[in-house]
This record gives structure tokens, sequence and C-alpha cells, in this order.
């Protein structure tokens, strides 16, 4: 960090972490210790370095009671949530977070206001049916350079269609990788959904880029795209953009050296929003 000009750095626990404990007690058990060692491992230095919660997503409560004692009591800054939650004896059930029963958990994300990322997951063993079939014929297709952000992405636009921004609009999502595309493509997808399946029942109430610029936030990580930097400021604006690397799945040094390119594209002010003030301000760290 100090090589590289790094001022803070969030630690999470790397994907899947507790979306691949498919037993909801051992889950939940395994968060809780995580959180705890993550803790201890930064008491001595919280100048340099935060925290995002780990969680057990199999129930709505106990996520929700996990997220208020690692926010109020071991000063995290959020959660880190790897998609989906793997559940079941034969892990043949997969759990979303975007029905009403997880409103208990969103309401305490909200009444904290911190923010919750979402991060793609590794199966690590487990294939979902459908991702297996969906991929069987191109197996290299796997991963971060397609399958993560297909998946993840429909996780995001569930959490939009599905009405959960509506029911709680101060709601604040991270998501990495640039959007997982979905910034990319929102006029096909504002048009296709409020044009086609609002009439159909969606509860929607907004469109997907309505929430991009209240509700969503992105980060760089692992997207180190120029080109596609500058597109997405003028789609959801250059402020709900956030720098990050995603070491050490990517290499500090080339982060660094991208990041700092960019003088030659964004104004000082908004290098610096990229850098920091964004980040600062969405995750307090002023307070």
């Amino acid at each position: 960090m100090d090589e590289f000009g790094i001022d803070y750095m969030i630690l999470s626990c790397a994907t899947p972490c507790i979306q691949g404990v498919s037993d909801p007690a051992a889950a939940n058990a395994m968060a809780k210790h995580i959180n705890d060692v993550l803790a201890n491992q930064i008491s001595n230095n919280t100048l340099r370095f935060g925290a995002f919660a780990a969680l057990s997503m199999h129930n709505a409560s106990e996520a929700a009671a996990e997220l208020n004692r690692t926010v109020k009591e071991l000063g995290f800054l959020g959660a880190l949530v790897n998609d989906y939650q793997q559940s079941g004896e034969n892990n043949e059930t997969l759990i979303y977070y975007d029905q009403p029963k997880f409103d208990v958990f969103w309401q305490m994300v909200t009444e904290l206001d911190v923010p919750v990322y979402f991060h793609p997951r590794q199966e690590d063993g487990f294939v979902a049916p459908i991702s297996n079939l969906l991929y069987n014929h191109a197996p290299w297709l796997r991963g971060p350079g397609n399958e993560f952000a297909t998946i993840l992405s429909n996780h995001i636009l569930g959490l939009c269609t599905n009405g959960v921004f509506d029911r709680f609009p101060t709601l604040k999502i991270i998501v990495g990788h640039l959007g997982e595309r979905i910034p990319s493509d929102l006029v096909r997808i504002d048009t296709e959904l409020l044009d086609k399946q609002k009439p159909l029942g969606m509860p929607m109430l907004l469109n997907v880029s309505a929430y991009f610029h209240r509700n969503i936030w992105e980060t760089t990580s692992g997207n180190f795209a120029t080109s596609l930097l500058q597109f997405h400021a003028g789609e959801i604006g250059l402020e709900r953009i956030l720098y990050s690397i995603d070491y050490p799945f990517e290499e500090i040094s080339a982060a660094t050296a991208w990041v700092n390119s960019l003088d030659q594209v964004l104004t000082p002010d908004g290098l610096s929003s990229l850098k920091r003030e964004a980040a600062i301000k969405l995750l307090k760290l002023n307070d």
C-alpha cells in the first residue's frame, strides 16, 4: 500500500466465503468467527484498514443481527455478500435476497446506513444445474470472463425488478467490475423492462437507471477500461464510481498504473472523486 500510494483498504472474506456453506447453523457460526478474526487483525491499524462483514444469508433476521453487531461493536463499514447463498442438504437450493422475506435484513441495512457490496462467487465444487447446462458447450466461459457478470447481474436486476429499492429508497448497494455490465446496457434494459414487463405485473416502480443514480454504486475492481469508465460516467455519473482493485485477484501495480493514467482524461476534481472522495462520502470515513 505504501509503495503504490494507497491510503486505505477495505478487507473482506474471499469468494464464496459463507455463501458456499449450505448448512445454516454452520454458516452463521462461521460468519461470526470470520468477522471476529478480521476485526482482531485490523484492530491495531484502523486508520489504514476497514472491513466488510461476512454474513450467512440463510436467515434474514440472523443476517440482520450479525450486520448490526459488526457495525456497532466491531466498527465495520458494511457487508460483502458473494452473490447467492447455496443451501439444502444436496446444495440444491439457491437463495437470492430480492424477496419480501429479506425485508427485515434490508431494513437493518438502511437503519445502519451502510452499504452492502455484491461480489461474484466461485462455485467451489458446487455447480448449479442451469449453469452447468449453459457452459458445458464452452467451459472456458466460466469465471470472471463471462459467468460472474452474467450471474451476478441477474441478482442485481432482481433487486431492482422485485421492488427492493422501492421498499427501501435509501438502500445502498455496491457492485464491482464496473457494474457487472449493467450500466453499459441501461437504455435497452429500461426500455424492455418498463415497456414490456411492467404491464405483466413486475413490481418495480422506477427504472434501473434511476436506481443506479440513487441506490447503486459501482467500482472499477478488475475492470480497468478507460473508455468504459468514461461511458459509465456519462450514464450514471462519476460520483457513483469508486476506485477499487480486487486484490489479490488483480495486481495492485497494474491497477495503480491505470488509475494514475486517468489524469489524461479526467479533471483533477473528477480523479479525486474516483480515487478518494466518493468512497469517503459513501463509507462515511471522515465521520
